[in-house]
């Protein structure tokens, strides 16, 4: 029979709750990020409720099952209404999704355009219109809260224009690319090569192993043994200075190198260095 005592839906509510937030785990792997996953907690404590109610013990299903399938519908009926692009948008986005992440480990690098269309069997300017519509169907609300303590920021408040730059952020700016330029310049040479070849010139995995007699394996350890350089000796220029000389050949090789990207440049050249590119 349906359960029809109104005390016995509340503790049928009240008991599985945190199935919703199980199920919103589930599902919520497949949205953007973006998608607000409070939101979808709140559809899913719709369905639930709307579980208890239907309820019905006598066919024998486990409850935690049949509210299990209500809540999921429920989330996926919320995130459908709010979504304004149609299904074969999606359809042909995730698939676009699933092509350049093939063609990137095929290629070893990300692919252009041409690529992508010709792999989707699609006119370069055919794919644009795709992407046009899918970017069009990503909808933000600005006053959408982006901070998780206590300063309440809106996506209107951190939103960048790149126009309306603040001084000390353009200095800020300029400092970091000088940082960045002075630290590729300053990697060993086969892993300057692979950085510039790979980011700037656009070559392949392939051609980079080539160039330097090695396996495509050993490129991709290369790049990543550079970015790591990268990250670290950037990062150290922002740090205060250890109050201790580092022990070990690894340590001080990357203070060395950290070292060497703070004195490659005086401080006012950074400063000055993109204001007259």
């Amino acid at each position: 029979m349906p359960v029809e005592c109104e005390a016995e839906v509340h503790r049928l509510i009240e008991e599985h709750l945190p199935l919703v937030r199980h199920v919103v785990f589930q599902v919520a792997v497949h949205f953007p990020r973006h998608v607000d996953r409070e939101e979808l907690a709140t559809a899913g404590a719709l369905g639930l409720v709307e579980a208890a109610r239907r309820y019905d013990q006598a066919r024998g299903v486990p409850f935690d099952r049949f509210a299990a399938q209500r809540i999921r519908g429920a989330i996926l009926d919320a995130v459908r209404a709010a979504d304004w692009a149609p299904r074969s948008v999606r359809t042909l986005a995730r698939k676009l999704e699933q092509v350049e992440q093939q063609l990137a480990t095929k290629l070893g690098r990300v692919p252009n355009a041409h690529e992508k269309a010709e792999a989707l069997g699609m006119e370069p300017d055919e794919l644009r219109r795709l992407q046009d519509r899918m970017f069009r169907s990503v909808v933000l609300a600005l006053e959408y809260e982006v901070a998780d303590d206590d300063e309440e920021l809106t996506l209107v408040d951190v939103l960048a224009d790149d126009h309306n730059r603040e001084p000390s952020e353009e200095l800020e700016n300029r400092e970091l690319h000088s940082y960045l330029r002075d630290a590729v310049g300053l990697l060993p040479e086969r892993h300057r090569l692979v950085i510039v070849g790979y980011f700037l010139e656009g070559a392949k995995s392939q051609e980079l192993a080539q160039l330097l007699g090695v396996t495509e394996s050993r490129i991709s350890q290369l790049r990543s043994e550079a970015l790591a350089m990268l990250r670290d000796g950037i990062e150290a220029q922002y740090e205060p200075a250890p109050a201790e000389e580092p022990t070990g050949r690894v340590a001080r090789r990357k203070a060395g190198y950290a070292s060497a990207i703070g004195d490659a440049s005086a401080w006012s050249d950074r400063l000055t260095a993109l204001a007259t590119s």
